[in-house]
């Protein structure tokens, strides 16, 4: 026997017990249906039958409850009575409508107070009796289905949560697959591009793509690693420090880089160098794909009243197509740290991308 089941049949013994001093009572205890008859011989077995079945009333509510009332109007019919002729279908009662829908909850609802009207009928307990039987009856019935709507308003919380938390995590792995592909495909291509135009280098430029090719795919095997967790440990994401071998990579592709640090701290947040690298990345990427020959860029990392302000210029002529999702993933990375990221023409013709992050010194 499970732990749950220990559990329901501790509740149906409950169920016995706090009624039992009044069943022991016989006669002389307050009559909760007809006074005067009380619990003799087969009326015990009626007791034991009637509480037996709540043990599986969470199991199977309905037809527990079913078999309680069916009990229960037997006792009554063969002469017994007592107050386990009420208590006993009100747990069962409970249980309908903690567990199960409206739809089997109202036909309970209904048979027992046409039960409760038929005693009346035939002159059985008083009328104050029924309409406390009545009250108890309807009492039992709400507070069920409130504990059933409140879980299933938890439970919809809980899916939704849920659901919110998958979005958010797809989210973040497609921007880092696409942070991962397309700068290192950007940087294989130009590469490529730049052994076919200059064949007395292109050996030397096919082993730097080769190189990129197989980082990319280390980076994409720690990736996976991350998805399944405990395949491998947690590999060390490039940060703050990085950015030199950032711009290295993207000057061996043939982009000329300029990087500028200005008053930065100490205290660097792995999330924050994090996502410096990833909007450097993306911007640098955009560059190589799209400002055209001869261009050129610079990126300027400054700290300055608790924010950093980071600058990726370009003076090409080309612009980032539509429909990509590289801008948008780095300012939904910048807006978690309740930044903001803007990219646009600048002033002398070339492309700006401008990122504020806060950053307490």
């Amino acid at each position: 026997m499970n732990r749950q089941r220990l559990h329901d049949a501790g509740l149906a013994a409950l169920a016995a017990a706090l009624v039992l001093p009044v069943t022991l009572g016989g006669d002389d205890a307050p009559g909760v249906l007809e006074p005067g008859t009380g619990v003799h011989d087969l009326g015990w077995l009626f007791f034991a039958a009637v509480h037996l079945p709540l043990v599986w009333r969470r199991r199977a509510p309905a037809p527990v409850f079913w078999l309680v009332a069916a009990l229960a109007l037997g006792c009554y019919l063969t002469g017994h009575t007592g107050a386990f002729l009420v208590s006993a279908p009100l747990f069962a009662l409970y249980a309908v409508a903690r567990h199960t829908t409206a739809r089997q909850l109202w036909p309970a609802v209904a048979v027992c107070a046409l039960l409760v009207g038929w005693a009346w009928l035939t002159g059985g307990p008083p009328t104050q009796v029924l309409i406390g039987v009545l009250s108890t009856l309807a009492a039992t019935a709400l507070l069920g289905l409130s504990q059933r709507l409140r879980q299933d308003h938890r439970r919809q919380q809980l899916d939704h949560q849920a659901r919110a938390a998958a979005t958010a995590e797809r989210t973040r792995i497609a921007r880092e697959v696409h942070d991962i592909v397309a700068h290192n495909l950007a940087v294989m291509i130009a590469l490529a591009d730049g052994a076919a135009a200059d064949p007395a280098n292109a050996k030397d430029l096919l082993a730097k793509t080769s190189a990129t090719g197989r980082a990319a795919l280390a980076d994409m095997r720690r990736l996976v690693g991350l998805l399944r967790e405990g395949e491998q440990p947690l590999a060390p994401q490039p940060g703050l420090a990085d950015l030199g071998d950032l711009a290295e990579q993207f000057r061996v592709a043939g982009l000329p880089v300029e990087l500028c640090r200005e008053a930065l701290p100490d205290n660097e947040d792995p999330g924050l160098g994090l996502l410096v690298h990833r909007i450097t990345q993306e911007a640098l990427t955009n560059t190589l794909k799209h400002a055209g020959p001869g261009a050129r860029a610079q990126v300027r990392l400054r700290h300055k009243d608790n924010t950093l302000e980071l600058t990726v210029a370009d003076n090409g002529t080309g612009r980032p197509g539509e429909g990509g999702h590289g801008l948008s993933g780095i300012a939904e990375r910048a807006a978690a740290y309740g930044g903001a990221v803007s990219a646009g023409p600048s002033a002398d013709g070339g492309w700006l991308v401008r990122a504020r992050v806060p950053w307490e010194a």
